[in-house]
């Protein structure tokens, strides 16, 4: 079977790949604090089915305790080593079969091999959390060799730590009008596209939330993102196939073998 990427919204991605579901930083929530879901459909139930989950930092919108609950009895999930320490509410989800990693571990899943890889990111829990946990990002490799980035800058060994890949998912925005360091705008995204070189690349983190009542601060930040990481990826990396994918839609990418 082809590899399949479908993008539920913000981090939140299902990778089918030989036969497994991976389902990356689940987020199934309307409202999480301070932000409420302005784009897409909250995903269905389809989407909560996964034989692995990833979860690349404890930020809570990217370890949604909540959403990690409706995953499957037995399902795995990884997350970064000390999570469980950091955020006790994990050790409750006792139906899950957690699994800490740190960068250069790989866990294997069916066919599939997973390896954590660094990222430019403040990853603790905040606001006060310590920093205990590194933020990842994940490689998986099973027909295709697919790199999930999390969140993260722009880092010299980016490509050294990634190595080849088929596929990239890029964070290209926020859900805030403004982009703090450790994360990739448009043009941080379109740069790293170019020194990664996959051959294809779907943004995401992007266009899904955004802070109540904050609706006219900067819109541009939250509507175009995806359509200016295609622009300037043609432009700095027109070998790499673009996929800007509406939220529940599909895309079968092209690999290399």
């Amino acid at each position: 079977m082809p590899v399949e990427i479908t993008w539920w919204g913000h981090a939140t991605c299902t990778v089918e790949d030989a036969n497994i579901r991976v389902l990356t930083d689940p987020l199934f929530a309307r409202r999480l604090a301070h932000l409420r879901r302005r784009r897409g459909a909250l995903p269905p139930p389809g989407a909560w089915r996964a034989d692995l989950a990833l979860v690349s930092h404890l930020h809570a919108d990217h370890l949604h305790l909540p959403s990690l609950s409706r995953l499957a009895p037995g399902t795995r999930v990884l997350v970064p080593r000390g999570a469980p320490r950091a955020v006790p509410g994990l050790r409750r989800l006792r139906h899950l079969r957690l699994t800490e990693m740190a960068p250069g571990d790989v866990t294997g899943v069916g066919a599939l091999a997973v390896r954590a890889v660094s990222a430019r990111h403040d990853g603790r829990r905040l606001p006060v959390g310590p920093h205990r946990s590194p933020a990842l990002g994940y490689v998986v490799e099973g027909e295709a060799r697919t790199y999930f980035a999390g969140d993260t800058g722009l880092f010299e060994t980016m490509a050294k730590e990634v190595g080849p890949v088929d596929v990239a998912l890029l964070p290209v925005g926020g859900w805030g009008p403004f982009l703090g360091d450790g994360h990739l705008d448009a043009g941080r995204a379109a740069e790293a596209l170019a020194l990664l070189g996959p051959r294809s690349a779907v943004p995401v983190h992007y266009g899904t939330y955004w802070p109540i009542g904050m609706d006219a601060v900067r819109p541009h930040e939250f509507h175009t993102p995806g359509e200016e990481f295609a622009r300037l990826a043609a432009e700095r990396a027109p070998g790499v196939s673009v996929h800007r994918l509406a939220h529940g839609e599909s895309v079968r990418p092209e690999v290399s073998r």
